[in-house]
């Protein structure tokens, strides 16, 4: 790998609090409305969750919803795919708009370092994700080309699912070797959100704590505050 490159895929230290709404759990069909009112709360990027039925059992949105989204917002996207072979997808969700393309290291296997170098290639940012179950080994050769690791709280495939507190230790763990963004996923709320920031994550992704809330605002505000 050349030198200059790899200097370059170093992820940028980074412990500010960011709030990152899942449009999984918006209404879709007012999701104009919906991209307003996190906008207007001051989250810092969206979450979409990409799944084919296949690597999970659910079957949500494609490019052609990236594009939609691109067009009415510009906050950062960050394109989660739960997916199978999701090199073969990657160019089409940067092209649709993401700033970030998030794949799990389950799918990807011995092809990681394939895949990191394509979203790169593509000019978006890069994530790598993680199953509840699966530990940081397969991707620890890799934190310095990875800008933000995902590390689920529950497992991926539907919301509304309850916080795994069993993996506040692998967000401890993984802080101690890497500086870079490390987003939870998965039963976030107030509390859970609060102690997932005190083991070192510093993106959290919520979907029903906010748009499940009358008060979108105040939901994000007080995901942010922690004390």
């Amino acid at each position: 790998m050349d030198v200059g490159l790899d200097t370059l895929w170093r992820p940028v230290v980074s412990t500010r609090l960011k709030i990152a709404p899942s449009l999984l759990a918006a209404d879709f069909a007012d999701l104009r409305s919906e991209i307003r009112k996190v906008e207007a709360g001051g989250c810092e990027m969206l979450h979409l969750d990409v799944m084919d039925g296949h690597f999970v059992p659910n079957i949500t949105i494609g490019p052609f919803i990236v594009e939609a989204i691109r067009k009415v917002t510009k906050l950062f996207l960050d394109a989660h795919l739960m997916i199978e072979q999701p090199e073969r997808y990657v160019a089409n969700f940067v092209k649709a708009g993401a700033d970030g393309v998030t794949v799990h290291a389950e799918a990807c296997g011995d092809r990681l370092s394939e895949v990191l170098a394509s979203i790169r290639s593509a000019g978006a940012r890069t994530g790598v994700s993680l199953k509840p179950a699966t530990p940081l080994e397969p991707i620890l050769p890799y934190l310095e080309r990875i800008d933000m690791v995902l590390l689920m709280t529950v497992n991926p495939g539907f919301g509304g699912q309850a916080f795994m507190p069993e993996v506040l230790d692998k967000v401890r763990r993984l802080r101690t070797v890497y500086p870079g963004d490390i987003q939870v996923d998965g039963g976030i709320n107030k509390t859970t959100g609060r102690q997932a920031v005190e083991a070192g994550a510093n993106v959290l992704v919520a979907g029903t704590a906010i748009f499940g809330k009358t008060d979108v605002k105040q939901a994000i505000e007080e995901l942010r505050c922690q004390k």
